[in-house]
């Protein structure tokens, strides 16, 4: 897969040192898969929930952190589209970040 963009990754693993590695290795999962529906995904990553509007969240070192992206699988894209502490997400609306 395609990711936009891996920046966003690394701007929130130097806020937040201990989960960067969990990112990291979520980076390259995802850039190594070729999913082209929701069930290949959870095949690959079973704690992922779709929410609204090609947005899906993802789980990060046991659901300490959480990742919102949007995923177009015709397209073989992800775009990051939030990355923060289970506290900041649950104040977002991640249908529409």
């Amino acid at each position: 897969m395609v990711i936009i963009t891996k920046s966003t990754l690394n701007e929130f693993a130097q806020q937040y040192p201990d989960v960067a590695t969990a990112l990291n290795d979520w980076y390259a999962l995802v850039k190594a898969a070729d999913w082209n529906n929701l069930a290949a995904l959870r095949q690959m990553v079973n704690s992922v929930d779709y929410v609204a509007n090609d947005r899906y969240v993802f789980n990060i070192k046991g659901n300490q952190y959480r990742i919102v992206a949007m995923i177009f699988f015709d397209k073989r894209t992800v775009f990051i589209r939030f990355v923060g502490t289970h506290a900041q997400y649950d104040k977002i609306d991640c249908a529409t970040v």
